[in-house]
């Protein structure tokens, strides 16, 4: 009997793969690390959309709401404001952004399309900004627009909207989580 019904495992993320048999033995050998285990490693990826115009039209969330889920193909969680704040026309309780956090196969996903396909698509790109690292190994940026991203037609957008991209590092080592991200593909800036 022929086995026609077998089910495939889903493709492994091509960045994933090149992370593990050519980054990671790279960093190993930059680093001379004695274990495996001591080399950086990306552990999740966090993009989050502020909407402080939702404090005056409700209707805003959700079209950030909509770009997240389209962007990184997993539903937003939403966040609320802690405390009121009248000259912000803000009450306690009410939603001001949105954010995901994406880990595993979807990360590298994500990645992939970050680096080779949205980042080159940015008007007058001259690369990223390598010094926002936070002295814990983490690096974070912001996208000034969603349009980037192929996901999103341009002719539904609403609004535009900025995002910030936090990348979380395995490695406590600004300059070990700056050479991952830049083995990575990371388009960081020369100067």
């Amino acid at each position: 009997m022929t086995d026609t019904t077998a089910i495939e495992a889903p493709a492994t993320p091509r960045l994933k793969v090149q992370y593990q048999e050519e980054i990671a033995p790279a960093l190993i050998k930059e680093f001379n690390h004695s274990n495996p285990m001591q080399v950086a490693r990306v552990e999740k990826v966090v993009v989050s959309m502020g909407v402080g115009a939702a404090a005056r039209d409700s209707k805003l969330i959700e079209g950030a709401v909509k770009d997240l889920t389209l962007i990184t193909g997993q539903k937003p969680k939403i966040t609320k404001a802690k405390k009121s704040v009248a000259q912000f026309h803000l009450r306690e309780g009410q939603a001001i952004g949105a954010y995901v956090t994406l880990r595993g196969d979807r990360m590298w996903e994500f990645l992939d399309r970050l680096l080779t396909l949205a980042l080159p698509r940015i008007r007058d790109f001259r690369g990223i900004n390598g010094h926002q690292f936070d002295g814990q190994g983490n690096y974070n940026f912001g996208l000034t627009e969603q349009s980037m991203f192929h996901e999103i037609d341009p002719d539904s957008i609403d609004h535009q909207r900025g995002m910030d991209i936090t990348v979380v590092t395995s490695t406590k080592d600004d300059k070990e989580a700056y050479s991952l991200l830049k083995h990575l593909g990371f388009p960081f800036k020369e100067n």
